[in-house]
Formats: C-alpha cells, structure tokens, sequence
C-alpha cells in the first residue's frame, strides 16, 4: 500500500509539475531532470547496487544521443517512425555499445574497472572528433524534433509537449530500474559488490552479474541520451566527455547512492547547478567542489541519508528536542558561509571581472575589492559565523548521541519483548 502511495505522487508530480510551473524556462528545468534522473539511477545501478565506479558512462549515454539523432533526421528525409520511439533507438545504441565494450570492461572490479571505463571513454570521445562524418565534428550534429507525421496532433514542437515525452520515460524507466533491484539479478549485484568471492562460491559468475547490470545501465544511459537529443536538437562531442562522466558521478553520490531515490534528488541538483547557479557566480565549479568536499566528509550517505535520518529523528520524537539546535546551527553555518562566499566573490572579480571595474553586487550589498573594508567585513562575518557554529556543535553532537543511544535500547527492547 505504501508503495502505491508513493509511485501514484510520483507520477502526480511528473504530470502536475508543468501546470505550476508554467514558463517556458520552468519547462525547459522540467525536461532536462527528467533526462537527468533517468542517467542517475542509471548510474547508480552501477555504483549504488553494484559497486563499480565508472568514469565513462557518458560514453553510453552521449552514443545513444547520436544514433537517435541521426535517426532523427532519417525520420526527416521520410523514414516511418514516430518520434516517440526515438530515445528507444538510443537506448538500444547504448546497450550495442555495452555488449562489446562491457565484458572486457567487466573483467575487473574496482580501481581496475575505474580505470578501464575512464580510458574507453577518453578513446571513445576522441573517435568523435577523430571522425567527423558520423559525429559531426566540433560542430556535432543538429536535427529538427518535428519530424514526420503528428501523432493525435502532436508534433513535440511546443516544449510542454515534449516535457510529457520525458516524463512519462522518466517514469517507466525510474519503475523498471527499480523492479530491476527487486530481481533475483539486483540481489546477486549485491552479493557481488559486497563479496564477489561468496558469490562465485554458490555458484554466481561475479564477471557475468556485471557485465549484465552494466548492459541494462547503458540501455537506461542511452535512453536518455536519445530524450537529450530531442531536447536539445544537437548533439556534440561534449556529450561523451570525462566532464560529464565525472557529473554523473559527482550528483549521483550528492544525491545518495545507499537509496534508490538519492539519485533522482541529485539529478535534479545537477540541473539546478548547471543552469541557475551557473548564472549566478562565476565561481559556482568552485562551490561545488567545496560542496562535494563537505559531503564526503559529514554526510557520505548523500542527502537522501540525511533525509532518512531526519525522519527516524522524527519518528522517535527526537527531532522536537533537536529542533532548535537545528536552526542555530543553520544560522551560524549560513553566516560563516556568507562570509566565505563573499571573499570568494571579490577574489573572482580581481582574477576575472577586472574590465567590469572593483565593485560587485553580493546578496544585495555593494562590495569593493579595492577596499580594505569589504575584505576585513567578509573576512570578520566568516569568523563569526565558525565561532558560533563551533559552538553550538558540540551540545547538538552530544545530544544527538544520547537519542541516538535511546533509539538503539528501544530497538534491543522491541526486539527481547
């Protein structure tokens, strides 16, 4: 019953999403995490389930964004098929591409195997430059989405109609890579990331339960990639390079790998970075990397790990006696992070706005970089902001560790009564 309650609001969300957000730049949000959290869990059936840190899994998703692109505008020169089937083309292009490349891939587990990917798919993106009658070169390829003949008159011309395209992937995909952990296959995936030895040892092929969940992981990358390119309509080669392995990987661990809905919320972060915060600071690379930085050292389990924590808080009554540590430690953490982000500002408006003059607008202020000032107030609301953190950190660990103590004995009584 539970489940249903969730799988219904999901679906819920997907199809109301666009009538509350009605512009066309929230459509455009809209479609590209709907592309986003596909590749994620994607990527996740890799890294979560199975253990196998990729470096290359854009390989899979960026070839399946170029087949269903040149079927694209094959649809265009006449060929008979709708353009909803496209993003299918593009997962069975990834899932081609796995076949060959993933028994050997496969044939090694955890740095081994990082590497491996990392160097297929640096050889792989160098192919598409290397040749550009299939690739497009620097230029890549661009195709039209309203190709052939409208389907209940939808053309996909008009991007709310295309955003329910998406979603309704997004759905079936997410529900599939989900049904896929409840397989006898997903458990074994399992069994092999934890101990791959055990699991040869009853009778499971530890190379051959990899090979099979990286085929499945490139067919859902390749989907995706063939919905990019109905998005975008042009493909380049950037579509298989490190940088946006190494996105995957990056919003994948933010988002939680240890849940199977960590992924969907770091899809939605890597949207959000990319095209809003990317607007907002110059240094936003900058803060991500901090960010990451921050994650695997507090909060290794990403934010869905934090969100369940917060709920058996919760649920065990704790969370009404940590509430008020919660905000003052938020504020504090804010006012040190205010204080950074600003002398971070002023640093890139020295190295890299010099022609734009010393002054910046920062969370409604004017700062001068010319200005002893700015630097000496930035620099005192960071302090600050640490002194009362630091502060308050130590009583909010301490309690936190008597109701985590509390939690552990109610558990042991449950379980002797």
């Amino acid at each position: 019953m539970g489940r249903t309650v969730v799988w219904s609001l999901y679906a819920l969300i997907l199809a109301l999403a666009p009538l509350v957000f009605t512009s066309s730049l929230s459509h455009s949000l809209l479609s590209q995490m709907g592309i986003a959290i596909i590749v994620c869990l994607s990527y996740n059936l890799l890294l979560g389930q199975g253990g196998m840190l990729s470096f290359g899994h854009a390989v899979y998703s960026g070839m399946g964004a170029y087949l269903a692109m040149h079927t694209l505008n094959r649809v265009s020169g006449g060929l008979a098929l709708p353009v909803s089937l496209i993003p299918l083309v593009g997962g069975f292009a990834g899932l081609a591409l796995a076949g060959v490349l993933g028994w050997v891939t496969t044939k090694k587990a955890a740095t081994p195997f990082a590497m491996i990917t990392l160097g297929l798919g640096e050889l792989v993106w160098a192919m598409a430059l290397m040749f550009p009658g299939f690739f497009g070169g620097e230029a890549g390829l661009s195709g039209n989405r309203v190709a052939g003949s409208p389907v209940w008159g939808i053309s996909f011309g008009p991007q709310i109609e295309l955003y329910y395209l998406i979603a309704l992937y997004t759905f079936v995909c997410t529900a599939l890579m989900y049904a896929l952990t409840r397989t006898p296959l997903g458990r074994m995936l399992n069994a092999v990331r934890d101990n791959p030895e055990r699991a040869a040892f009853v009778g499971y092929n530890p190379q051959m339960v990899r090979y099979l969940a990286f085929v499945m992981a490139a067919f859902f990358a390749g989907v995706s990639g063939g919905l990019a390119a109905l998005n975008f309509e042009i493909v380049t080669s950037e579509v298989l390079s490190a940088h946006r392995s190494g996105a995957y990987l990056l919003f994948t661990f933010l988002g939680g790998t240890t849940l199977f809905f960590g992924p969907i919320i770091g899809a939605i972060l890597m949207v959000l970075a990319f095209v809003l915060l990317s607007e907002l600071t110059q240094a936003w690379l900058l803060y991500l990397g901090l960010i990451f930085i921050v994650m695997v050292m507090l909060a290794p389990g990403g934010v869905a790990a934090l969100i369940m924590a917060q709920l058996r808080l919760a649920r065990s009554g704790g969370l009404r006696r940590l509430w008020p540590a919660y905000v003052l430690l938020l504020a504090s953490a804010l006012l040190a992070l205010s204080g950074a982000a600003a002398l971070l500002e002023m640093v890139y408006q020295l190295q890299l706005g010099a022609a734009l003059g010393p002054e910046l607008r920062f969370m409604g202020i004017t700062l001068d970089t010319q200005a002893p000032g700015s630097w000496l107030g930035a620099l005192c609301v960071m302090l600050a902001g640490l002194g009362l953190f630091e502060s308050r950190r130590r009583p909010f660990v301490r309690a936190w560790d008597e109701i985590q103590q509390a939690i552990a004995q109610d558990i042991k009584r449950r379980e002797v009564f």
